[in-house]
């Protein structure tokens, strides 16, 4: 039985990563990652939910990182940074991998380090174009560099960088059982703002949400945190228009093929994950990148769809029910044009990248 660790901030290609080494079979999987979402907030990661639901061991670490401004967290975190390299140590030496995989973010990087020292090898993978400070960091000591663009190679050393694309998500191909039963002569929308939700973006819904439920049915992922409120929201409207306003806090991967499938349109923030299962459906979509992304990260991701004539920008800062309800009308109105686009795009996406990743991480194993 080979035993590897996955690691990093990046749930949804470490998933299908997960699925493709299940696969294979002979894996004993271990996810070493974040127990808490933000740093001073208890509302616990998505990985911590979701992975001991698929059979997944996971083991949170204490790890820190270097802020760009500084917090009443700074220090704290700065202290975290030897705590997660005890903790890591800790880990590695009791489970023995025999291979570590990153999907980088702060907490990726102490695993990385002590998988190098302990003499175990290791590959991260890198999501988008624009490379963050902890994979650059990772590179340093991971035997192989996978990235998701060409345009990535120039931040890596040239001998340890392979072109994997980046991994989907197959639970966006399988349509599942129902998750709500949607009214039918309706087009629906799929509003979310990440697993953990967006507190801007729920309330640009609330603002449109009366008009909106007149025209569409609404499917809102909202995130744990602020569900309770929300859903008191929810019952406050006219029994009527509830029907049409579908809320819940998390989407379970096994049914996000589902509600994708049925989503004429999507609402969404533009991570590199979100971005690439939109092109590979071919799912129009309005994103809203977060502004304070590493090297507006997300914005350049939005331009990806855009470009290609799938999808339309809406700034964080113009963001409120109004621009919302009018840029969904917009979308509305043209959406054959927007499908088209979809059509072409879909062509374009790598759906192998999984494989590809799981092949170079079995051509690291030890001989």
């Amino acid at each position: 039985m080979k035993r590897i660790i996955i690691t990093g901030a990046h749930l949804t290609p470490a998933l299908a990563i997960i699925s493709e080494l299940k696969e294979r079979g002979n894996w004993q999987i271990y996810y070493l990652g974040r127990k808490y979402t933000l740093e001073g907030d208890k509302t616990p990661s998505a990985e911590s939910q979701v992975l001991p639901q698929v059979g997944i061991k996971f083991i949170p670490i204490p790890a820190g990182r270097l802020q760009r401004k500084f917090t009443r967290w700074t220090i704290p975190s700065l202290i975290r940074i030897p705590l997660g390299v005890i903790h890591s140590f800790w880990h590695l030496l009791k489970i023995r991998p025999d291979l570590v995989c990153s999907f980088g973010g702060y907490v990726s990087v102490p695993i990385v380090f002590a998988a190098w020292l302990l003499g175990i090898p290791s590959l991260t993978h890198e999501q988008t174009v624009v490379v963050g400070l902890a994979n650059k960091i990772n590179a340093l000591f991971a035997n192989k560099v996978a990235i998701s663009f060409s345009d990535s190679a120039q931040f890596f050393p040239k001998k340890k960088v392979i072109l994997t694309g980046n991994p989907l998500r197959q639970e966006i191909f399988k349509i599942g059982k129902p998750l709500f039963s949607l009214p039918k002569n309706r087009k629906t929308i799929y509003i979310t703002g990440g697993s953990q939700g967006a507190s801007v973006i729920n309330q640009a819904v609330l603002e449109a949400l009366p008009e909106l439920i007149k025209n569409y049915n609404i499917i809102h992922q909202c995130g744990n945190k602020e569900f309770p409120k929300i859903a008191r929201k929810r019952k406050s409207l006219p029994v009527k228009w509830q029907q049409y306003y579908f809320l819940t806090g998390y989407v379970d991967p096994k049914d996000i093929g589902w509600v994708f499938k049925n989503a004429h349109l999507v609402i969404s923030r533009g991570g590199a994950n979100t971005i690439l299962e939109l092109a590979a459906l071919g799912k129009p979509a309005i994103i809203i990148p977060i502004p304070w992304a590493t090297h507006n990260e997300q914005m350049k991701n939005a331009k990806f769809l855009s470009d290609k004539g799938l999808a339309e920008i809406l700034g964080q800062s113009k963001l409120n029910g109004q621009t919302l309800t009018q840029k969904i009308q917009k979308m509305n109105a043209h959406l054959n044009n927007y499908q088209k686009a979809g059509e072409k795009i879909k062509k374009e996406i790598n759906r192998q990248s999984s494989q590809s990743l799981v092949n170079a991480l079995y051509d690291l194993l030890p001989s």
